[in-house]
């Protein structure tokens, strides 16, 4: 059963968001409708943020070139565009990657709680659709519980532990009703990534710009933010109440007499978060009236505070993922028996009928009360001598004994469909 489920991954560990973007799947019931038709797997479910692109599968004979091929059709890509994004994992290691998944411990920010609401619609879509099914749904169900049972159990999601979280949060503490405010974020990599998710998670809306507005429009259908045009939105900060600069430039994109021209037409004070490595806002800003400016060195203060609690959360969260994974495997394990159980019992119960009503028969029997009662008997008796082998069987194959399972295959003539 192991080797059935797979689990195909691009992911911002080996792709920066940019190009995570062309891995995706643009109509969701179209790629489901592909990859149940076209990739050998039996059950399938795709999960996509805007730090990751992954599929989960099941089949019989699962094959990663068909797989890389269906996926390159549906997101539009050549097949070699895969060989130094594409990640695989197979059997424990797929079950493990899902655990670290719905934990937290696998997300660009450790502890980070949407990627757990982002796996459970995830496996609600391919229930709806119809493209998940006892394998999965199964592996999904209890990856959720385990993800729950370390976040309640370690508190690893507490606090904000990412320079874009943490910048967030400051804003929001130094701003009144920050929802009603324009924001304007520049940049478009990992740091503003970190900053439009946390907005975005509260509902904020925000413009975003970087200096190529392609760019721009294609990190705001990924993660979030109104594009602007680069040279418009430098131009225009006599409207903007909080600015986050997320970028690399070799000299200052916020410049001091820009700054002071445009506060000079407002009545109110801006916020700065200079998020850039170099710094991106000339120092000079801090010193404009009605200018509150916070660099990367004081937030970067206050996230390592919280990182140094969350890393100390790591090895509880591992443990309980250690502990949960037999349970795991057992359980998948276990599905692999089930049609044959199944199948033995129906088969018995058409011979019992079949037997039944040739009895019947014979007796002449037509009393509807003793006809349910022997019917009941021979339920009964079949159940008594049938149930404890096929428990057996289940507990055989929790715990990898294929050998049994071989032999109840043959024994009882079972084909698998």
């Amino acid at each position: 059963m192991t080797s059935n489920v797979i689990n195909a991954r691009v992911t911002f560990r080996k792709s920066p968001i940019h190009m995570l973007e062309r891995f995706t799947f643009r109509n969701i019931d179209s790629a489901y409708e592909s990859f149940l038709k076209h990739s050998g797997l039996q059950e399938c479910v795709l999960l996509q943020t805007c730090n990751r692109v992954e599929l989960f599968g099941f089949g019989n004979h699962e094959d990663i070139e068909k797989i890389k091929k269906t996926w390159a059709s549906v997101s539009g890509l050549e097949e070699n565009a895969f060989k130094e994004n594409l990640e695989i994992s197979q059997g424990t290691e797929a079950y493990q990657h899902l655990l670290k998944l719905t934990s937290g411990l696998d997300s660009l920010v450790i502890g980070e709680d949407q990627i757990l609401g982002q796996i459970k619609e995830s496996i609600s879509t391919a229930r709806e659709m119809r493209a998940s099914g006892s394998a999965l749904n199964t592996m999904f169900d209890k990856a959720i519980r385990v993800g729950t049972r370390v976040r309640q159990a370690t508190g690893i999601s507490k606090g904000s532990i990412s320079i874009g979280s943490m910048a967030v949060k400051l804003a929001e503490e130094n701003i009144d009703d920050l929802k009603s405010k324009n924001i304007l974020l520049i940049g478009t990599g990992e740091a503003a990534s970190l900053v439009a998710k946390s907005l975005k998670k509260r509902g904020i809306d925000f413009n975003v710009t970087s200096r190529t507005f392609e760019r721009s429009k294609s990190f705001a259908e990924t993660v979030g933010g109104n594009p602007l045009k680069f040279e418009g939105a430098i131009a225009n900060f006599q409207s903007v109440d909080v600015l986050f600069v997320a970028t690399v430039a070799p000299y200052f994109l916020v410049t001091h007499d820009r700054v002071k021209e445009a506060m000079e037409s407002r009545k109110n004070g801006m916020l700065i978060m200079d998020l850039s490595n170099p710094r991106t806002v000339d120092e000079k800003v801090a010193t404009i009236k009605k200018i509150k400016m916070m660099n990367l060195d004081q937030i970067a203060e206050m996230v390592d505070k919280n990182m140094r609690t969350r890393m100390g959360v790591v090895s509880s969260a591992e443990k309980i993922i250690n502990e949960e994974l037999p349970v795991m495997e057992a359980a998948m394990k276990r599905i692999e028996v089930e049609p044959i159980v199944k199948n033995v019992f129906k088969e018995i119960d058409q011979a019992r009928v079949k037997e039944l009503k040739k009895a019947l028969q014979m007796l002449g029997e037509k009393d509807e009360q003793k006809i349910r009662i022997i019917d009941q008997l021979t339920q009964a008796i079949v159940e008594d001598i049938i149930s404890v082998p096929m428990n057996n069987l289940r507990k055989a194959s929790e715990q990898g004994d294929s050998e049994i399972l071989r032999t109840v295959t043959k024994l009882f003539d079972y084909k698998k469909e």
